[in-house]
């Protein structure tokens, strides 16, 4: 029941000088060991996370110890892999619930079902504003709900492109006040049935274009609204009616008006179109189309009943039939000849992006969970290629979804990505992703939840190096007039130098995957040097039609004019520095598995992970060197670390 705890030879010697004699017999006092019960309870605690049940204690009573073996068998038991899989989840911070934000733009809803939020605006002119869901978009022709529009001209229902073209329009109640249509009603140019009345009055008709027939579910029917600029806005209260009479077609400011806000009368023009059908914003009219139904479910559906889907969602282009701009990227959800593809593949909804984020936190997870269940060396989790996927994340890559809400690019081919349907969530299946990937240090859930190179290297320092970067505590800032200040390189920059110094030529290792996002920088799409977007640059357009938001657009300093055009991770590299860029991460591991920090680290990790606290100084010169030894010697495995630090007198030593 008892051990003894010496001090190394040359402090006890210095600490017996300094000690009366009496102080002498506790340098080498025997520390008493816990009892048999305590000790299996402390295992059973920190292995499997819940205490003994009444029959193992007497198991082990009737067996007089616990040993390794008693180790072993418990880190085969499934609490224990569950256990490890929490303990990776705090060392990783494997949760990106706040680091993707979609802002609900890229979803749908409702029936229709449609988009809402702010990309409603680009494709119908007014925040939130849905399609038209009493009017079958391809017999618009048969209900003109609104008296204003004009019947004289053949009514279209798609543009020579199949482009659902608006079959109603909405006033805008940021601009307008609408108020509904009533015979009862004390107000003169209110006392009408509907607005075909309000049309044929001779005093009244002249507001007829901004009579507004609102479907009124409550009612069962269209319900009329006469919209007039809201006299309660500062902005639309002095609006007056141009012409002064006959039928109004706008309101505009009054002569010598501060402002030059004019609402136009809603109805489809031309002149809106420019190559492309586009809603004019700020124009206080709700371009609305109509509905289609479809057997085809959305990938999310659990049912086979028809569904009815607004007319622009509904599309399934892969390109503007405009402007050739595709579709597959952000974009699709403010231009309305995309719409939301195949079994609306590039849209969600709340419940899609709750199990997709769900999944990626999940992910890495799975793959620390194989490496330690077959007592795999434990830095592959740093440098493995095989990952898992379940049917929200198989679907999610197989079927190129979710293009406005995540950037990532497929980490394998369709030939070699499992096919898992999407409502299998808890199925997970094993591949190999392509020879770019690196553990987890390349899943979406790392690269997200640390979405800069910066960010990506401090906590492959914090958790695999056991070390961070602050400024040395004698370190002193240069003088503000020190020309080295003006440095854009902070590898170079006084005062910053210290870290970045580190931290950027490390960083470079993650220099092929975007930042605040997952997506790979493949080279044969994004090329070293771009020569349209040096081209653009070098022509003053810094945005070159947002297609070289990675490349350097402009120049700060003499580096950046001489790189443009190239792509920013390039930006003050060094050939060595370069080097990391194609190497990725798993270069920075290996270089690292030289150093013997990698296993320091670990050791020091799984020693505060089960005894619930630091190393001691004494306790790293009694066991940092020889545990890390052994462990490398033991082909890094984890558990056989496990098993020698709960074996450990440490462990078992009631102070």
């Amino acid at each position: 029941m008892f051990s003894v705890r010496c001090l190394a030879p040359l402090a006890s010697a210095a600490l017996l000088l300094a000690l009366p004699a009496a102080a002498e017999e506790a340098v080498c006092a025997p520390v008493a060991k816990v009892p048999l019960e305590r000790h299996l309870r402390q295992l059973s605690l920190d292995l499997l996370g819940r205490p003994p049940t009444m029959e193992e204690y007497k198991a082990f009573q009737a067996k007089g110890s616990v040993t390794a073996d008693d180790v072993r068998a418990m880190m085969k038991d499934e609490s224990f892999y569950a256990r490890m899989r929490n303990y990776h989840r705090a060392l990783l911070r494997s949760n990106i619930n706040s680091s993707v934000q979609g802002n609900g733009d890229y979803r749908v809803s409702g029936t229709p079902l449609s988009f809402a939020g702010n990309n409603s605006n680009s494709i119908r002119g007014g925040q939130s504003q849905r399609c038209d869901g009493e009017i079958e978009q391809d017999s618009c022709t048969a209900k003109l709900q609104d008296a204003h529009q004009d019947s004289s001209k053949p009514l279209a229902c798609r543009d020579p492109f199949g482009v659902p073209l608006p079959v109603s329009y909405d006033y805008d109640t940021n601009f307008y006040q609408c108020r509904q249509l009533d015979v009862a009603s004390t107000v003169p140019e209110l006392k009408f049935a509907d607005c075909n009345a309000l049309k044929a009055d001779a005093t009244y008709g002249k507001y007829v274009n901004f009579c507004d027939n609102r479907y009124l579910a409550s009612a069962s029917k269209s319900v009329g609204y006469l919209c007039l600029p809201d006299p309660n806005k500062n902005t639309t209260n002095v609006l007056v009616p141009e012409p002064a009479t006959g039928v109004i077609t706008a309101w505009v400011q009054p002569p010598g008006g501060n402002g030059t806000l004019k609402l136009n009368r809603c109805k489809f023009d031309s002149s809106d179109t420019v190559g492309e059908w586009k809603v004019k914003s700020g124009s206080g009219c709700v371009f609305r189309e109509g509905y289609v139904t479809t057997t085809v479910q959305p990938y999310w559906s659990t049912t086979t009943e028809t569904v009815k889907v607004c007319a622009i969602e509904a599309q399934n282009r892969t390109t503007n039939p405009y402007s050739g701009l595709s579709c597959e990227t952000s974009r699709f959800n403010s231009d309305r000849s995309c719409g939301c593809g195949d079994k609306m593949r590039r849209c969600e909804i709340t419940d899609v992006h709750t199990a997709r984020v769900a999944a990626f936190n999940e992910e890495p997870l799975y793959i620390t969970d194989s490496v330690v269940r077959n007592d795999e060396p434990y830095f592959n989790i740093l440098t493995t290629r095989r990952s898992f996927v379940n049917g929200t994340l198989s679907e999610f890559y197989r079927q190129r979804q979710g293009a406005g809400v995540f950037s990532i690019k497929a980490p394998a081919d369709n030939a070699v990505l499992p096919a898992v349907t999407y409502a299998n969530a808890t199925q997970w299946s094993e591949y190999v992703r392509e020879g770019t990937h690196s553990g987890v240090l390349t899943t979406p859930a790392f690269l997200y939840r640390f979405p800069t190179q910066r960010a990506r290297v401090n906590e492959f320092y914090e958790a695999f190096l056991c070390k961070h970067f602050a400024p040395a505590a004698d370190a002193n800032l240069p003088s503000p007039d020190d020309i080295c200040n003006r440095s854009n390189n902070l590898a170079t920059r006084c005062g910053c130098n210290y870290c970045h110094a580190t931290i950027e030529p490390t960083g470079a290792h993650w220099g092929r995957y975007a930042e605040r996002s997952a997506l790979f920088l493949s080279p044969d799409q994004f090329p070293r040097l771009d020569v349209k977007c040096r081209d653009c640059a070098l022509a003053g357009n810094t945005s070159c039609d947002n297609e070289c938001s990675q490349y350097v657009m402009q120049a700060f300093d003499g580096d950046g004019a001489n790189s443009l055009g190239l792509l920013k991770t390039y930006l003050y590299r060094s050939a060595d520095e370069e080097k990391n860029i194609e190497g990725g991460p798993q270069t920075l591991v290996k270089r690292m598995m030289e150093t013997g920090d990698l296993e320091r680290c670990t050791v020091k990790r799984v020693w505060n992970e089960f005894l619930g606290r630091a190393m001691t100084v004494e306790e790293q010169r009694m066991y940092l060197q020889t545990l890390s030894q052994d462990f490398a010697k033991n082909n890094h495995s984890l558990k056989g670390l496990i098993e020698q630090v709960v074996m450990s007198d440490a462990y078992r030593r009631i102070d």
